[in-house]
């Protein structure tokens, strides 16, 4: 049988040494533990390298960062995960620090998983053995993304300052500012908008663009933003669209944005007291994923902008203002000389005429006009003053708007005498009370017309009519003079504002007569404004007043001008022969009727439109659009019914007429008109519409 040998024991020594190996192998296993605990719990990235600066084996960070897999960044596949422009110089950093065996120091962009770039700062120190070689490399990436995105803002906004410090104007202001936010970040369009003071429009007054893109410089409402983000930005709240078609419904800002190419966008309000007064935007035509630090650097250049934007625009409305204060003191100095003048040579003449009675009153009727205007000029003048100290007191009564019309008018004959101007009045029949100061708004009436009279040429017309709009009596003033250039009309009710001011201009004034009359109707919780109107060859001024409560409450009528009194009709005459339309116009008038002149097709279309005649005169044989066309664009005006149309034409024949009628004619007349057969026919339209 085999021989049994015992075993042989282990000697103090081997115990001793196996001891050691196994606490050895627990505290590498305590350490890798340890290791692998810090780098789960850490926020910065840890790597280990070969001695050959190659990453190897799991890099758990790394990954969980980058998305990288082993295979990915095994080597120098790491560099991968490197911005493209910080990658050469990232490669060439390591590959000096393995040379010399010395630390590893750099800032570069490292590519997340979701594929956002994010600054960071990477170090790596060598690990030697006993020898001195190196024998691994232990590295840390920490973020720092935040401080750099920060420090690049701040920078950018510097350079932004810096560029635009010597600009004196706003365009540049929006120019440079503009190209450089856009450039900076890479976008298709940036542009800058101001606000309008209804907080509804907004105007972009310029956009940067890249290369083939479309500007869109322009008006706009804000509600093609959809109402959720229009009142979101109202409220001042910044739009972060990332993909125009997966956010936004075609009617919630979508359909606008795919019409000018956008697919994603910043779109940064800007809210001072209350009230928006400015946006700007960055456009990119593809989905993009917008970062916190891109929205605010957004949000900081539309602030600075604006903030020196409206500096600039505050220097310039002080320039301008001091200015016209100038050029207003000039003339009154001119003004108050004219009048002095005459009085002058006036008391001259009557010391040397004192005993020719005849001459005497002359000269006295002729200086009673003069210091009258000296009086008025100075009156207007204390007038502004109190307003604009607060101490003018009003003293309002309930009374009619047409008796202050009435007063105004008596008041402003003489001028418009004098200049042989036309005069029409067309008062609603029904009540216009209203409480108000009537020699206030008498003066505000005489104010309007003085400056229809003085600014028309000899022989035009002035149009005075007033009716009813819901709990408002409205009162329009209008004529056919020099008009009001556009660039003017924002400033025509501005203080020491004059239209086209000289000192040798013939019409005279202060050019305070409508700012004056401005702040009377103001105080009146009224309104006075220049409305654009293509019917009116020269200004049109409407004042809206307030009823009088009780008359407010009543049904309203419709906010229509109104017919002629003792139940004439509303007649518009439509003829390119301008001469044969006014002297049917100027019959309309003797016979009772109120009447207005088109002298082609569109312009007859626009003031139907606003005049809502009863009674159409229409040339059928115009150019451009026929009096056909327009008799049926007029049928197709349903707030006109019912509307009698009168053709009016050198043919006559039955073919003509059955023409006529099938364009929506009721009455054919042939041409030249028999002036008894035209009243003849208007006086049976009045008698059927009373029966």
């Amino acid at each position: 049988m085999p021989q049994v040998f015992p075993p042989i024991p282990a000697s103090p020594t081997d115990t001793t040494e196996l001891e050691a190996i196994r606490h050895a192998a627990e505290a590498l296993r305590a350490s890798e533990a340890r290791y692998r605990s810090l780098v789960q719990a850490s926020s910065a990235i840890l790597w280990l390298a070969s001695a050959a600066g190659r990453l190897e084996g799991e890099q758990l960070s790394w990954s969980a960062f980058t998305g990288q897999s082993q295979e990915q960044f095994n080597g120098w596949g790491w560099l991968e995960a490197i911005h493209p422009d910080d990658r050469e110089r990232t490669a060439a950093a390591w590959t000096g620090a393995l040379a010399a065996s010395s630390m590893y120091q750099i800032e570069h962009r490292l590519r997340r998983a979701d594929g956002q770039h994010r600054y960071m700062n990477a170090r790596a120190v060598p690990i030697f053995d006993a020898a001195g070689a190196v024998t691994e490399w232990v590295g840390i990436h920490i973020d720092i993304d935040e401080r750099k995105r920060v420090e690049e803002r701040l920078r950018l906004l510097d350079a932004m300052s810096q560029a635009t410090r010597n600009a004196d104007d706003p365009k540049t202001i929006m120019d440079v500012t503009t190209r450089m936010l856009g450039e900076h970040l890479g976008v298709t369009r940036c542009p800058y908008a101001d606000v309008e003071s209804d907080n509804d429009r907004f105007t972009i007054r310029h956009d940067w663009t890249a290369p083939g893109a479309i500007s869109t410089v322009g008006v706009y409402s804000l509600d093609l933003f959809g109402a959720r983000a229009a009142s979101d930005m109202r409220e001042g709240r910044t739009l972060r669209i990332c993909d125009v078609d997966r956010e936004l419904d075609q009617a919630d800002g979508g359909a606008m944005f795919n019409a000018i190419a956008c697919r994603a966008i910043i779109c940064c309000p800007l809210v001072k007291e209350g009230k928006l007064v400015a946006m700007m935007a960055v456009h990119q035509d593809c989905p993009r994923q917008w970062t916190d630090p891109e929205v605010a650097l957004v949000e900081q250049a539309v602030e600075r902008s604006w903030a020196h934007i409206e500096r600039l625009r505050a220097t310039e409305a002080l320039r301008e203002a001091d200015r016209r204060k100038t050029e207003f003191l000039a003339i009154l100095a001119h003004e108050l000389r004219n009048p002095l003048a005459p009085i002058r040579n006036g008391l001259q003449v009557m010391r040397m005429a004192e005993h020719d009675q005849a001459t005497v009153a002359r000269v006295r009727d002729m200086m009673e006009r003069q210091v009258t205007q000296m009086v008025t000029l100075v009156d207007d003048l204390l007038d502004i003053a109190r307003i604009t100290r607060g101490n003018l007191e009003l003293k309002p009564v309930r009374v009619e708007l047409r008796e202050l019309i009435a007063s105004a008018v008596e008041t402003s004959m003489p001028l418009i005498d004098a200049n042989r101007h036309t005069l029409t009045l067309e008062v609603a029949s029904e009540s216009l009370l209203i409480d108000a100061d009537p020699t206030r708004i008498a003066q505000v009436i005489g104010n309007v017309l003085n400056n229809a009279a003085k600014y028309t040429p000899a022989g035009g017309r002035i149009d005075v009519l007033a009716w009813r709009d819901g709990a408002q009596a409205v009162l329009s003033i209008r004529d056919t003079g020099i008009g009001i250039p556009s660039e003017s009309a924002l400033t025509v009710f501005e203080m020491f504002s004059q239209v086209g001011a000289s000192i040798d201009r013939a019409q005279g004034g202060l050019g305070i007569g409508l700012s004056l009359a401005r702040r009377l109707v103001e105080l009146h919780r009224g309104s006075i404004d220049l409305v654009r109107d293509e019917t009116v060859g020269g200004s049109r001024f409407d004042i809206r007043l307030p009823l009088a409560p009780d008359v407010a409450a009543q049904s309203p009528g419709a906010a229509t001008p109104p017919a002629s009194a003792a139940g004439g009709l509303r007649v518009l005459v439509v003829d390119d022969n301008v001469d044969a339309a006014d002297m049917l116009s100027e019959l309309m008038d003797i016979i009772g009727h109120a009447s207005r002149v088109a002298n082609d097709g569109p312009r007859a279309l626009v003031l139907a439109e606003q005049f809502r005649p009863e009674v159409v005169f229409l040339d059928i044989g115009m150019p451009g659009m026929n009096g056909y066309e327009v008799a049926r664009a007029l049928r197709g005006m349903p707030q006109l019914e019912p509307l009698a149309l009168v053709a009016l034409t050198g043919w006559g024949d039955d073919k003509d007429r059955a023409r006529s009628k099938e364009a929506g004619f009721d009455h054919h007349l042939i041409k030249p008109a028999n002036l008894e057969a035209v009243e003849r026919l208007l006086t049976d339209l009045v008698e059927t519409r009373k029966g």
